[in-house]
């Protein structure tokens, strides 16, 4: 019995601490066995409730997991958009043109839609999608300009038109490998019920944290989509976007009654963020060049590894053949260990380890992935040592 509940409490408590940052009070989830353990002593002890473990279990299975947007979610996410109390009155008709634009940019590098859905025991909840795309300046800077409009139907509106303003693949790569990017929130169409609990809003961030960290952004802008997405961007470290003196400056006072009264734009440059610090949104624009200079395919095989999927998952979700995912890892350890010589000596045997020495190499490796993000970003190692050599000193 002790067993089959000790490998739920592990199975579960991973996934939600790797969700949420949780912590069992007084513990961080570091060493999993012991906190199984501290947690069977604190059931026992009379200052906790008997049930507290089963609360814990409850809380697990309640938790808000995320994923990439596949094309059978779009409905969903139109539908969520037609249903929001803000965005439904903003689209109004436009909303009929909104899933062939999602389907015509998904498999693009310019937009990285995120699905959250809440698991209640067997029972799944779609919550909503949240969208950004990399656009150009002239764009941002039409954003920044008086008169303001909304974001979200003036994107539709000209992708519907074909002169779609998110960058192409080719422009990612050539702005992350020199200038920066600019980042622009689309839409979070998580209801704004479902925005104010914090098992929803944690994972938003986390979310948004994974998809966006380790690319070299220039700048990031944000229309807010409810009252609480704008005290949340507040509370990140955002600075708000005054239309009247065109600059960046102190969040007003915004009511219920009148934020839909024009459209609110915040977020921050890199040139703020180097001036600011402690806020979370100012750190997404540190940034370390890449060191590995990963094929695209191969960051895509990574960043689905890094979400826990198997090779036989890789091979469905990636549609390529098991062949090809395992000749992907050949290839992917061949370009980490020129730069990284301790992958090499993953293969050792080791008393931490009891997985085959497959599986060491890449734990090591994705244990590295996870710290160094930039490694799994669109880039170009030629213009990334041009810009290098443009940088350094003139020899005298």
């Amino acid at each position: 019995m002790q067993r089959s509940a000790k490998s739920l409490f592990l199975i579960g408590i991973k996934t939600h601490s790797q969700l949420s940052g949780a912590t069992i009070p007084g513990h961080k989830l570091h060493n999993l066995n012991d906190i199984f353990i501290r947690c069977m002593v604190e059931i026992k002890s009379p200052k906790r409730p008997v049930n507290y473990f089963a609360y814990i279990v409850w809380k697990i299975a309640m938790a808000t997991h995320y994923r990439f947007m596949r094309p059978e979610d779009i409905s969903k996410c139109v539908n969520g958009i037609a249903a929001h109390p803000v965005l439904g009155p903003r689209y109004g008709r436009l909303i009929e043109d909104l899933p062939l634009a999602l389907h015509s940019t998904l498999l693009h590098d310019s937009f990285r839609p995120t699905v959250f859905e809440e698991f209640h025991g067997s029972t799944t909840r779609f919550l909503g999608v949240l969208m950004a795309a990399f656009v150009p300046d002239d764009f941002l800077q039409e954003v920044k300009t008086t008169p303001f409009f909304w974001v979200g139907p003036e994107l539709l509106k000209r992708i519907t038109r074909g002169n779609s303003p998110l960058l192409s693949d080719a422009a990612i790569l050539e702005a992350n490998s020199t200038c920066g990017l600019n980042l622009l929130m689309w839409h979070n169409t998580v209801h704004p019920e479902d925005l104010r609990k914090a098992d929803v809003g944690t994972p938003v961030i986390a979310a948004f944290d994974e998809s966006y960290r380790g690319f070299r952004l220039r700048e990031l802008m944000a229309q807010a989509d409810c009252l609480e997405h704008l005290q949340a961007m507040r509370n990140a470290g955002s600075i708000y976007f005054h239309q009247d003196e065109n600059r960046y400056g102190k969040f007003p006072e915004v009511s219920a009654q009148d934020f839909g009264n024009e459209p609110r734009n915040s977020g921050l440059s890199r040139d703020l963020a180097l001036n600011r610090s402690g806020s979370w949104v100012g750190t997404l624009f540190l940034y370390a060049s890449p060191q590995f200079g990963f094929r695209r395919s191969e960051q895509r095989l990574l960043i689905l590894a890094l979400n826990g999927g198997t090779d036989e998952e890789l091979s469905s979700d990636l549609g390529i053949s098991l062949s090809a995912v395992k000749n992907g890892w050949r290839e992917i350890y061949d370009r980490a260990s020129a730069c990284l010589p301790e992958l090499a000596h993953a293969n050792s045997p080791s008393e931490e380890w009891t997985h085959d020495r497959g599986k060491q190499k890449k734990q090591y490796l994705l244990a590295y992935i996870r710290k160094h993000p930039e490694e799994l970003r669109p880039i170009s190692r030629k213009l990334l040592q041009a810009e290098l050599v443009q940088r350094r000193p003139a020899q005298g």
